[in-house]
């Protein structure tokens, strides 16, 4: 009977710690701010869609209830307000009981100079009309918003590390990353070696023309015997409050005309390129590379060629994988795949290529397995089993299709 109530006991206690369990992804509250009304407007708050890199794979915090982390950035400048506010806390109720460093955790990625209080960081506000993009401007463009109904105009500026206020500007800019990329992590921006881009709004408040960040992407080159650089993107981010609106593949586009006229530039990479980020790379690839005669469409009939991969890495600095594939889909978008023969041409040129690599395994398995064990043999024989590795190739292909699709309803809608 002791055993059932003090069982009971622990059971009410567990509940009750509970309620001082907060999910951060809800509990961070973002913000760029351009006036002061936006401080206490709730429209104009985000949220991280990651924080385990602080709080945990669980991304709980413990020991509050009514939990909000605020981490408001003015618009242009990213001067920050950091405020921890909370309706209760576990010591009020528990003794012996320690609440999570939640305020300590987010003062390992911020730099100093932030403010703690709302009125310093409205004053602040004032002067971001002295804020003006870092760098060399490489391109200008607009955006038509329909629900604001208007054209919006935004510069995309390429930036050295040596820019004066740059580095401790990128160093407020880099704490994004935290939140909304997996694994992301922070640069060395001493290293020389970087390039930085810039995406900002250009608007007027009052009659004076003010910028709001919007995005960015950072470039490392690396080196290339004997004499070439290969620019690896290595982070891109837009904010949420302008993701939708096309601001990446325009940033990417700029990025490639911009190394496009450097001839020492062999071709252009990423690191670790997430699924959101290759679309958006073969939007950009495929609009860039269909002008070029190479790609025509008489030529797209004949199949892949030397003289695409060439013309794709002269020009557009394109390595022969990304150029093969902006071929795929301008192929695909003009066969008629209503056409038997035409589709079954393109599905084993397709499949062909996408076994390759298969094919290749298997004739290394061939050899070695001519010193295996008669166990170990018939294991490696049911990986090669062919039923299942056409079916693989058949899922492979259908995933394929739909990606480049995907790609050719975006260029028919722009």
């Amino acid at each position: 009977m002791q055993q059932c109530t003090e069982m009971a006991g622990m059971n009410a206690m567990e509940k009750k710690l509970a309620e001082y369990k907060c999910d951060t992804n809800e509990a961070i509250c973002l913000k760029l701010v351009r006036f002061a009304e936006d401080v206490d407007d709730e429209s104009t708050t985000f949220h991280p869609e990651y924080s385990h890199q602080l709080y945990g794979d669980d991304e709980v915090a413990f020991g509050y209830k009514g939990l909000q982390i605020q981490l408001y950035y003015s618009a242009g400048n990213l001067s920050t307000l950091f405020k921890v506010k909370y309706t209760s806390k576990v010591t009020e109720t528990f003794d012996c009981v320690e609440p999570d460093d939640v305020e300590g955790k987010i003062r390992e990625i911020i730099p100093a100079g932030f403010c703690c209080n709302t009125d310093d960081f409205i004053s602040l506000l004032e002067k971001e009309a002295n804020f003006k993009p870092f760098g060399t401007l490489l391109h200008t463009y607009h955006v038509h918003n329909v629900e604001e109904g208007g054209d919006f105009t935004y510069q995309i500026h390429k930036v050295d590390v040596s820019c004066p206020g740059f580095k401790e500007y990128h160093e407020r800019l880099q704490t994004f990353l935290m939140w909304f990329i997996e694994t992301a992590s922070f640069i060395d921006v001493d290293d020389d070696r970087w390039d930085f881009f810039l995406v900002f709004e250009k608007y007027n408040k009052d009659g004076e023309t003010l910028f709001a960040t919007v995005g960015y992407m950072t470039v490392y080159n690396y080196y290339v015997y004997p004499d070439k650089t290969r620019p690896r993107v290595s982070q891109m981010l837009v904010l949420p409050p302008f993701q939708g609106e096309g601001h990446g593949a325009q940033l990417l586009e700029a990025v490639h005309r911009f190394y496009c006229n450097l001839p020492k530039v062999q071709d252009i990479t990423a690191e670790d390129p997430s699924e959101n980020y290759v679309k958006l790379r073969d939007y950009v690839l495929v609009k860039l590379c269909q002008t070029l005669p190479s790609f025509s469409s008489d030529k797209l009939s004949l199949g892949f060629s030397d003289d695409m991969a060439t013309e794709a890495r002269e020009k557009l600095k394109i390595n022969k994988k990304h150029a093969r594939r902006v071929y795929e889909i301008l192929r695909l978008r003009m066969t008629d795949m209503s056409d038997e023969t035409k589709a079954r041409d393109y599905r084993l040129e397709v499949k062909r290529r996408l076994f390759a690599p298969t094919k290749k395994n298997q004739r290394e398995m061939t050899k070695m397995m001519k010193c295996l064990r008669p166990e170990e043999l018939a294991s490696h024989i049911s990986q090669m089993d062919t039923a299942l590795q056409h079916e693989e190739l058949e899922k492979s292909y259908q995933e394929v299709l739909a990606e480049y699709r995907r790609v050719i309803e975006r260029l028919a809608q722009a």
